[in-house]
C-alpha cells in the first residue's frame, strides 16, 4: 500500500539562503518578490515550498538561514532544465546580489 503523505517526485532540492542583510526589510521583500515570482513562473518545479527557518530550539537544528527553498522534480533530467530555465536564471539575476551564502542538498529515490 502507497502512503498518502509520500512525495511522488523522485528528485528533491532544497535551497538555503543567507542573506546579507537580513534585519532589512527591503532586501527581505525584494528577495520574496523575485522568489514568489520564480515559484510561479518555474515550468519544472513540481512541489514548491518557500519559507524561514522555524521557531524551533534543539542541538541539532541550524536554523541559521534566512529563507528556504524546496522544489520536487520526477528526475534528474527535469532537474537540469531547471537549472537553465528563463525563470530561474531571472531569479539568479534580480537576487543574488542579495545573498551572502547559498548551500544545496539535493537527493533522489
Amino acid at each position: 500500500m502507497k502512503s498518502t503523505n509520500t512525495i511522488e517526485e523522485k528528485f528533491i532540492h532544497v535551497v538555503f539562503f543567507w542573506l546579507k542583510n537580513p534585519n532589512d526589510e527591503n532586501d527581505r521583500k525584494e528577495f520574496e518578490n523575485s522568489m514568489n515570482k520564480f515559484l510561479n513562473s518555474s515550468v519544472y518545479a513540481k512541489n514548491k515550498h518557500f519559507g524561514k527557518p522555524a521557531n524551533t530550539n534543539r542541538p541539532v537544528i541550524d536554523n541559521s538561514y534566512t529563507y528556504c527553498l524546496k522544489v520536487t522534480f520526477n528526475n534528474l533530467e527535469e532537474h537540469d532544465l531547471y537549472q537553465v530555465e528563463p525563470a530561474h536564471k531571472l531569479f539568479i539575476s534580480e537576487a543574488s546580489n542579495l545573498w551572502e551564502r547559498v548551500l544545496i542538498y539535493d537527493s533522489e529515490s
